[in-house]
């Protein structure tokens, strides 16, 4: 059984599968899925300030796969 302290720390399958599939709205890398682009990109965004909302929460989520090296976690949930 999963105690409640580290229940929290594990993540919600629904929104790595929103993640998988949630892309870039606007700029240089315009329609690029969240989890594909350049991870110096998803730095500068950390240092600069993740925009508010949604895109600024899925952006922290990909900021911190993308520095401990777990894109290879979504290789599964990629449509085909």
């Amino acid at each position: 059984m999963v105690d409640q302290q580290a229940h929290a720390l594990l993540p919600d399958p629904a929104v790595l599968l929103k993640l998988a599939q949630y892309r870039m709205p606007f700029g240089k890398y315009e329609s690029r899925l969240l989890i594909d682009l350049p991870e110096p990109y998803v730095v500068w965004f950390a240092n600069k300030g993740f925009p508010d909302g949604e895109l600024g929460q899925m952006l922290g989520i990909v900021h911190e796969i993308k520095i401990n090296g777990l894109e290879f976690l979504f290789e599964p949930l990629r449509k085909k």
